[in-house]
C-alpha cells in the first residue's frame, strides 16, 4: 500500500531525498514517494512542474527531477512540453541537478537543451570540483551531448 505523501498547506515536502556524501556518491529517494508520483503520470505533471518552478531546494529540486526522469522511462506524455520549467536550472552549480537535468535532456531531446549542456559541460571544466563533490555530473551532461550528435549525424 502507497503511503500518504507528507504535505504542508497543499504543498509536497521533500524530505525523503537524501544528497550524496562522502561515503555514498549518489542520492536516495523514498520508492514509495517516486512510485506514487510515476504511477499518476500526466496527473502528475502540473503539480510537479509548479515544485520545479518555485522551489530553490537543492534536494527538493533534484528529487522532483528523478521523478521526471522515472516518468519519462514509464512513458508519460509531455515532458519533453516541460523545456522551459527546466531551463530555469540550466546555470546551477549543484552537480545532482545538472545529472538529472542531463538525464532528462538526453530522453527528451529538445532542441533548444543542446546548447545549456555544452554550456553545463565547459562552465564545469573551467572550475575545480566542489570540495566534497563525490561524483563527476560531466559524464551524464557529456553522455547527453554524445546522444544529441549521435541522433542528429
Amino acid at each position: 500500500m502507497i503511503q500518504p505523501i507528507q504535505t504542508y498547506q497543499n504543498k509536497y515536502i521533500c524530505n525523503s531525498c537524501q544528497l550524496p556524501t562522502r561515503e555514498r556518491n549518489y542520492c536516495t529517494f523514498d520508492k514509495n514517494e517516486v512510485d506514487y508520483f510515476v504511477k499518476q503520470k500526466e496527473n502528475a505533471l502540473p503539480y510537479l512542474t509548479d515544485i520545479l518552478s518555485h522551489s530553490n531546494n537543492e534536494a527538493q529540486v533534484t528529487e522532483t527531477l528523478y521523478i521526471m526522469d522515472r516518468m519519462i522511462d514509464n512513458g508519460t506524455k509531455g515532458i519533453d512540453k516541460l523545456y522551459p520549467v527546466f531551463s530555469r536550472f540550466n546555470n546551477t552549480d549543484s552537480p545532482n541537478i545538472q545529472t538529472f537535468l542531463a538525464g532528462i535532456y538526453r530522453k527528451t531531446q529538445v532542441p533548444d537543451a543542446f546548447g545549456p549542456l555544452v554550456n553545463m559541460l565547459i562552465k564545469n571544466t573551467m572550475r575545480p570540483a566542489y570540495p566534497n563533490q563525490t561524483f563527476d555530473p560531466n559524464e551524464e551532461i557529456g553522455g547527453a551531448i554524445l546522444s544529441y550528435l549521435s541522433d542528429r549525424f
